[in-house]
């Protein structure tokens, strides 16, 4: 009541919608003599009726009722809000007041495995995200739960075994606990960390009070490290860029295959131009020949200012001038001119 959120020391689950919401948590020292009140405001999801209640929790010290000896078990197989119901609860000390025997024994703490940094678990086959319950007792430690330290059982946990507890059997009906990650806690054994400083090398005097320096502190020129800061990085840049410019203008590739190609197309219009002034034979078909019938020279087929460039070496008979038939023999033993 009165701020915008619980304390720091409360925490609120409610799996859905509709199943029961749950608070849960253990108060701070600072929090002893204080009354808390809780304002749990509520409403109807159908008619939006509101109601509200409120929730006085009266923390009193835990030096009245002394528990030196704390032990601290993990429970695998519940979530926190199925541990804090007061029947499994009350199952699971039972079962712990078996293995312990002592007089007074009382939960200290229960906390969600995802509070201590746990993962979500899958959604199959019904995994628990898991839970601690730290229970206190006026009685030291049995047998059964020291057996978690002896080195077998400590070998067993560092290849991620299961330890051997003769105790487990009274836990394993109903709760699955990890006997790696139980921690017992002697508060009885506790030695203050307190620690008298004795002087000796490395250990300074007590130099009295601390003197801060004084405001009139001379001024610096940072003239001179700006331009380094600032001419170093430029002259390299700039040389950088003349190397490139150099590159990318006068030493292209581009220019020496544009120079390639031009003496290739000049040598080849001189070749031509050479070819055309030239004195080439002409072929036999063009030649003059005999007239097979009048013995007459036939002049020859083309003339010394025709270009022959465009001839075929050899025309049909269709073409050719003065084209005489010879007669040709037939099956009757007749003669056709």
């Amino acid at each position: 009541m009165g701020y915008p959120d619980r304390p720091g020391w409360l925490r609120y689950i409610q799996r859905t919608p509709y199943s029961d919401g749950v608070l849960y948590g253990s108060p701070t020292v600072e929090n002893v003599g204080k009354p808390t009140i809780i304002e749990i405001t509520a409403y109807n999801r159908r008619t939006f009726e509101t109601a509200r209640h409120n929730l006085i929790i009266n923390i009193m010290s835990a030096e009245d009722f002394p528990l030196p000896y704390q032990a601290e078990f993990f429970i695998r197989n519940m979530n926190v809000e199925e541990m804090l119901a007061s029947e499994v609860l009350g199952d699971f000390l039972g079962a712990v007041k078996n293995v312990w025997q002592p007089e007074r024994l009382n939960a200290i703490n229960i906390t969600s495995a995802l509070d201590r940094g746990g993962r979500v678990p899958l959604p199959i086959n019904d995994m628990k995200e898991g839970v601690y319950v730290m229970v206190g007792a006026d009685v030291p430690f049995s047998s059964c739960l020291r057996e978690v330290e002896n080195p077998q059982n400590q070998l067993r946990c560092s290849q991620e075994m299961e330890p051997v507890i003769t105790c487990d059997k009274k836990f394993r009906t109903q709760f699955h606990i990890d006997w790696c990650k139980i921690s017992l806690v002697d508060n009885t054994k506790q030695v203050s960390t307190f620690q008298e400083v004795i002087r000796g090398e490395g250990i300074l005097p007590d130099g009295g009070e601390y003197k801060p320096p004084s405001d009139t502190l001379k001024s610096r020129d940072y003239y001179s490290d700006f331009l380094i800061t600032l001419a170093v990085p430029s002259a390299i840049a700039l040389v950088l860029f003349l190397i490139l410019a150099y590159i990318m203008c006068c030493r292209r590739e581009g220019v020496i295959q544009l120079v390639h190609h031009s003496a290739i197309q000049k040598s080849t219009k001189e070749l031509r131009d050479m070819s055309k002034n030239r004195e080439i034979a002409w072929p036999l078909s063009t030649l003059p020949v005999f007239h097979p019938v009048t013995g007459e020279i036939v002049p020859p087929l083309h003339t010394d200012s025709y270009d022959n460039t465009s001839m075929p070496l050899m025309q049909t008979q269709q073409n050719l001038p003065h084209q005489t038939q010879i007669p040709q023999q037939q099956t009757a033993g007749k003669w056709y001119s």
